[in-house]
């Protein structure tokens, strides 16, 4: 990457006590801003934290020398040097009076959007997000250089605050052949952008800081228009942009809908839920974690509606490796909202010791359900623990309990010491065990066990007998058979052996991690055959379909 940051050119409107310290700073192509404050010490900030600069407090005089340097600010407190790329913005006091000084740096870095260049030749708008600082600014710039360079495009930039293209009438050689038009105060920002359309044929208009309702309109009449749209706002994550108001236009608006009640049976949701207005603005979204760590997400009106559905989200992670190239991985979201808890495997022997000491605590009532259970138990003719633990690969199972005594729970699960352990925080669970009718009237359970995917299992009552059967049935569905696989591996030969892999990952991954179905690649008849055995070893459906020699199997969710 080329980087150029004329930062000469901004230390030269900085007093003494400030510029040279500066100027021979080890660290001082990471500068980001320099903060000049009355009454305080001058403090330089770069990404591993701020310093001061020098111990001399800054006065009136200091900073009437840099003011009287830069030139007059503008509505909205910002100023700049002419043919640069940095930015000053001020703070003042309630007579008007500045009193503090926010010298940001600007850079222009080429070759920050590679990352990113296979989406820009789709023609496609860009939403850029991310908090400030991240490098929004420093990526539409670079974008609007390669759409009027590179792919020769009509370039429009709507710069409010002179920061993509520098301040002064003649703009900063970052951009390219893209035109500028300048803003006369912020709050006509959204005029322009459509005069923009309306007098200069535009093919892409770029757009920073897009942070109002008139200016979301604006984007989307620009967006109908056939106009490729790149814009910047501030929001960390889509969901945040999808919570906010008054740019939830931007992604397609979010709108309260009622449904009859058997469509919402249908849908096993509340009949007033949350869906998207109308198509996005922008394409695509790209979230800017951080400088050389983007998501982007490329269908931004499935992915709405996947969030607002509280379905499993995947996302595309996009980064820069050590050597320049470029990493591309799909990965299941983390958002605090939309997450989806994974079962993972643990020691059963450790589990086994935890679990001792766990029910040594149980109330003392408990002894008398120990007791009935296991008269219970001895009538329960189907049921053997010790047929489970050779039949089971043991995975220890995450419950909580709804309305139901925790202390015939944990009764049970120490009698037949089952691989199940209680939990006081549902977002933790696996699966929910709670009464019926308890469960009819919580909507808010039914909604967290939806955005959670965690399943819930309901009982009738409480009794020993009800809820013996409902951990069965989740061991049943949480549960996958014992399969040697090392002892096949080496009975079967190479192709064998890619059958029953391929099979058990699909199975493992799909047909029980996402209760979807699935559909296996062609195989011979005897490897079908094998594929067919194992299949039902975990108690689920498969069907042959398709002519040879493309005959293959469809597994089912039970």
């Amino acid at each position: 990457m080329l980087i150029a940051d004329d930062l000469d050119k901004l230390l030269e409107i900085l007093p003494d006590f400030v510029r040279n310290p500066l100027g021979k700073h080890p660290d001082r192509k990471f500068l980001l801003e320099i903060v000049m404050d009355l009454g305080r010490k001058p403090e330089a900030r770069f990404p591993k934290g701020p310093e001061y600069l020098s111990p001399r407090i800054v006065s009136w005089q200091d900073l009437d020398f840099c003011i009287k340097k830069i030139g007059n600010f503008s509505g909205d407190n910002r100023s700049g040097i002419e043919r640069t790329l940095h930015r000053i913005s001020s703070i003042r006091n309630r007579r008007g009076n500045i009193i503090g000084l926010t010298c940001r740096v600007g850079r222009a870095i080429f070759g920050t959007i590679s990352i990113i260049r296979d989406l820009l030749e789709n023609g496609q708008s860009l939403l850029l997000l991310g908090k400030p600082g991240v490098g929004k600014t420093t990526a539409i710039r670079e974008i609007a250089r390669v759409l009027a360079d590179e792919m020769e495009k009509r370039v429009v930039i709507i710069d409010t605050s002179n920061e993509i293209a520098g301040d002064g009438d003649i703009p900063h050689p970052a951009i390219g052949r893209a035109r500028r038009m300048q803003v006369t105060r912020p709050e006509l920002q959204h005029q322009v952008m459509i005069e923009a359309v309306e007098n200069h044929m535009p093919e892409v208009i770029i757009i920073d800081e897009i942070g109002t309702e008139l200016e979301a309109l604006a984007a989307r009449t620009i967006a109908e228009r056939g106009v490729q749209l790149v814009g910047t706002a501030h929001g960390n994550y889509l969901e945040s942009i999808i919570k906010n108001p008054v740019l939830s236009d931007l992604i397609g608006g979010v709108q309260h809908v009622t449904l009859g009640d058997d469509e919402a049976k249908r849908r096993g949701s509340q009949k007033s839920i949350l869906e998207r207005k109308a198509v996005p603005a922008f394409q695509v979204a790209i979230e800017i974690n951080e400088r050389n760590n983007w998501i982007v997400h490329e269908q931004v009106d499935k992915t709405v509606d996947q969030i607002l559905q509280g379905s499993t989200l995947f996302v595309q992670r996009r980064t820069f490796s050590k050597f320049g190239s470029i990493c591309i991985n799909c990965e299941q979201s983390v958002s605090a909202d939309f997450s989806f808890n994974l079962i993972q495997k643990t020691d059963w022997k450790n589990h086994k010791q935890s679990m001792s000491t766990k029910v040594s605590k149980i109330h003392s009532h408990s002894l008398n359900n120990q007791y009935k259970l296991q008269n219970y138990l001895k009538r329960e003719a189907n049921f053997s623990t010790d047929k489970m633990q050779l039949n089971y690969e043991r995975k220890n199972i995450c419950l909580y309990s709804y309305c139901i005594s925790i202390y015939e729970i944990e009764a049970i699960i120490n009698t037949l010491q089952l691989p199940i352990f209680l939990t006081k925080d549902i977002f933790n669970a696996d699966v929910i065990l709670a009464l019926r009718s308890n469960v009819k009237q919580n909507p808010k359970l039914r909604q967290i066990a939806k955005s959670r995917q965690i399943t819930i299992y309901t009982v009738h009552s409480g009794t020993i007998p009800h809820i013996t059967r409902a951990l069965k049935q989740v061991l049943n569905m949480y549960q996958l058979p014992y399969f040697n696989w090392k002892t096949s591996y080496i009975k079967t030969k190479n192709v064998e052996a890619e059958a029953l892999y391929e099979t058990r990952m699909a199975i493992e991954k799909i047909v029980i991690g996402k209760k979807q179905s699935v559909e296996l690649i062609p195989r011979l008849a005897n490897l079908r055959k094998l594929q067919h055995e194992l299949i039902e070893s975990y108690h689920l459906r498969s069907r042959s379909f398709g002519e040879e020699p493309s005959r293959r199997l469809r597994i089912y969710p039970s």
